[in-house]
């Protein structure tokens, strides 16, 4: 199917030669894919927003409502496909998850192939193909190796390109749609569609309005199907303290440096030819430079430079350097691809290597939640790991499943900017309502002296005060059941 997709009409010696050509690289490129992701199924769980969304999944599965009872500030896509893996496979296990996003970086991998042997030929579409899959685990391995949003929004962002490269934009919108409801970032690449379209010559002849209808209706769509003003205030709108950074300038810096330096070392193979090579006059890919330049602009958005949000630039990085390949010599060409391949099995060593310490933490409080309660019991547990509610198989108290969206500790902020009155719009009265209404059989403080702790927080502080009993320590966190009084 991927073949037909991207080979052209089935007719004459040229579709012929084609198909050939994909039946020599999709297994090859599938091969690939499944050896970069290898780590990812070494762990239950790789990162808080894994746990998030299996969370979520679950909490869909038995009734919740997106945006009403269960709460993210991302679009819906994701927390779709995790519950429709969950439905297929299991929830006990995020293996079904995993294998997706090995099919997501194989799409996005090949269509990226496809966009390269287009323009500069075979060989540099099997080079952009080859080169995205060594570098897309070029990051920690907790943002590369984990199945989240980005993961998914990259095959969207490829197909956009792909389609517009094509001139087909009813296409090309609906793929900027699927990028966007993924994450909300994934809507940069609809800078670079938009300059194809006008250099193209069919702004006038309908390919705006067509792009735009194929762009636009979707997202109505998907607003439509959940709550439109739930939709527009958790993706959009309500994000206001948490998009800011004042208070956290060395704190966000700091990460930021941090995460282009590893960004760089894995991306150590691409940069040399990209940099012999700036000007797009001399590459031919003025639009590879403005999606490199829109996807840099969603990195930066909202300051908090995670790991995970650079894998938006390693698509349009490994065509311009697929691009920039093509004018220097064939040495080259091989100096890349073993650079980059050498540079492939470091992260990989690290991914499969490195200790988990986070993760190790959340398995000793959620087996301890587990022991301490029933299945139909509900629990708080007030922290940043969310996978503590998915690893102890219990229902969340709140539809808040970490203490960020609560106290805006969410982005790792330091202490400034944290606390009740920096919550999301009208969450605390929600919470009050929660805890009243279906009060948690035992409450988790996994706060450890950060900036959200009860101490801190006056909210939490009553709720403890006034219903529960301190009932022991796990690892730092300490466990309060309901008071018998």
């Amino acid at each position: 199917m991927l073949a037909e997709l991207l080979a052209p009409p089935r007719s004459g010696p040229e579709p012929r030669a084609a198909r050939r050509y994909w039946r020599r690289l999709l297994p090859a490129l599938a091969l690939l894919a499944c050896v970069t992701r290898l780590p990812s199924f070494t762990r239950p769980l790789w990162s808080p927003d894994e746990g998030y969304l299996a969370v979520q999944a679950r909490m869909l599965a038995r009734g919740g409502e997106l945006y009403e009872t269960v709460v993210d500030r991302k679009p819906p896509l994701v927390p779709w496909l995790y519950e429709a893996a969950f439905a297929v496979a299991g929830s006990g296990s995020l293996t079904s998850v995993r294998v997706l996003a090995v099919a997501a970086q194989l799409l996005t991998a090949a269509l990226l192939a496809s966009l390269a042997r287009r323009r500069w030929g075979d060989t540099a579409g099997g080079t952009a193909g080859v080169l995205y899959l060594l570098v897309s685990v070029g990051l920690n391995p907790e943002d590369a190796q984990a199945a989240t949003f980005e993961v998914f929004m990259l095959p969207c962002t490829a197909a956009a390109m792909w389609c517009a490269d094509r001139r087909r934009w009813s296409a090309a919108g609906l793929a900027v749609a699927a990028a966007f409801l993924a994450k909300q970032t994934g809507g940069a690449v609809l800078v670079p569609v938009v300059w194809l379209c006008v250099s193209a010559g069919e702004a006038r002849a309908g390919g705006l309005a067509r792009l735009g209808a194929g762009a636009v209706v979707p997202v109505l769509a998907a607003a439509a199907v959940t709550d439109p003003a739930g939709f527009l205030f958790w993706t959009v709108t309500g994000s206001g303290a948490y998009a800011s950074f004042t208070g956290s300038e060395i704190h966000v810096l700091a990460r930021g440096l941090t995460n282009t330096a590893i960004l760089v070392v894995g991306c150590a193979g691409l940069i040399p030819p990209v940099l012999r090579v700036l000007r797009p006059a001399r590459t031919g890919a003025a639009d590879l430079w403005l999606w490199t330049a829109a996807s840099a602009g969603a990195v930066m958005l909202g300051f908090h430079f995670f790991g995970h949000y650079y894998l938006q630039l390693l698509p349009p990085l490994a065509l311009l350097a697929t691009a920039a390949l093509q004018s220097l010599p064939r040495d080259r060409l091989t100096h890349a691809l073993v650079t980059s391949a050498c540079c492939c099995a470091l992260f990989l060593a690290w991914g499969l290597l490195a200790p988990r310490p986070d993760l190790d933490h959340a398995r000793r409080i959620a087996d301890e939640v587990a022991a301490r309660t029933e299945s139909r019991d509900r629990v708080l547990v007030w922290g940043i790991h969310p996978e503590t509610y998915w690893l102890a198989g219990r229902r969340p108290a709140s539809r808040y499943l970490t203490a960020g969206l609560l106290t805006n500790y969410s982005g790792g902020r330091d202490g400034p900017r944290v606390g009740e009155r920096y919550a999301v719009d009208g969450a605390w009265a929600v919470f009050r309502a929660e805890m009243t209404e279906r009060a948690p059989t035992l409450v988790v403080d996994d706060s450890q002296g950060k900036p959200y702790g009860p101490e801190r927080v006056p909210g939490l502080r009553r709720l403890l005060a006034e219903g529960y009993e301190e009932a022991g320590v796990v690892e730092g966190a300490v466990l309060y059941v309901r008071s018998r009084a």
